[in-house]
């Protein structure tokens, strides 16, 4: 075989082909698929499109949005409950505000096992989420990378990193990043109020839209849910220059 087409085959975040989830297959969360494991997103109609049911706990979920992205974690918070019984860090890397720790521990979240970390540049951001990514004492890496422009071989670096953690790992992106490649297992992108679109996920379906339940939110808590205004031709907003 070519050395060259060996070593692309031999990439972590070369996909080989399996039988696909549209096609019958069903792949339960929490699941072990070619050495691959995931975890409940806690939104059924979002599971039920995920290649392997759930997050992907094996590469990096890149997250698209208009705004800042603290809005979308009310995607994560289901997962995040969850992963407290696990009594291992969820990490918050250059957070644009500081998370609502009531409205956590309302969700049932430990704020014990929250970890704030404020990297001073850019070179910073991507060190310290790729240590915490190599590191086995989190369970959940969240990283705003801001508005700055990634190379592929930046991004693959965190993609390498997640692949052995058994980590929820979440980079925080602009819309306009959608244009660019990226490694990552799931790319998804928050165009409307409770609307997921999935841009790509490995041997799964892509380029639809999931329409999310109300049913897991709190009554009488505030939800960390944003409210984009979602364009083909919208700008960044300069929230996310962080």
């Amino acid at each position: 075989m070519n050395e060259m087409l060996e070593q692309i085959i031999n990439r972590n975040d070369t996909w080989r082909g399996r039988p696909p989830h549209f096609q019958g297959q069903s792949i339960s969360a929490n699941s072990d698929c070619n050495g691959s494991s995931s975890l409940s997103s806690g939104h059924a109609a979002l599971d039920a499109q995920l290649q392997q049911g759930g997050w992907p706990l094996d590469g990096t979920i890149e997250l698209l949005s208009d705004g800042c992205g603290l809005g979308a974690m009310g995607l994560f918070l289901p997962a995040m409950e969850r992963l407290s019984d696990q009594g291992r860090w969820q990490v918050f890397i250059a957070p644009p505000y500081t998370p609502y720790a009531p409205l956590l521990a309302a969700r049932g979240i430990d704020t014990q096992q929250i970890l704030m970390v404020h990297p001073k540049n850019r070179q910073e951001r991507l060190w310290a989420t790729e240590q915490a990514l190599r590191s086995t004492t989190c369970s959940a890496v969240f990283s705003w990378l801001g508005a700055q422009d990634y190379s592929y071989s930046e991004l693959r670096k965190l993609q390498l990193a997640a692949a052995n953690g058994n980590s929820l790992a979440v980079l925080f992106r602009p819309n306009q990043a959608h244009h660019n490649s990226a490694p990552s297992s799931l790319r998804m992108q928050m165009r409307e109020y409770r609307k997921v679109h999935i841009l790509k996920q490995r041997g799964g379906n892509q380029s639809i839209d999931v329409d999310l339940s109300p049913a897991k939110d709190e009554l009488l808590q505030p939800q960390l849910w944003e409210l984009p205004v979602w364009t083909a031709n919208s700008q960044h907003s300069p929230a996310m220059g962080v």
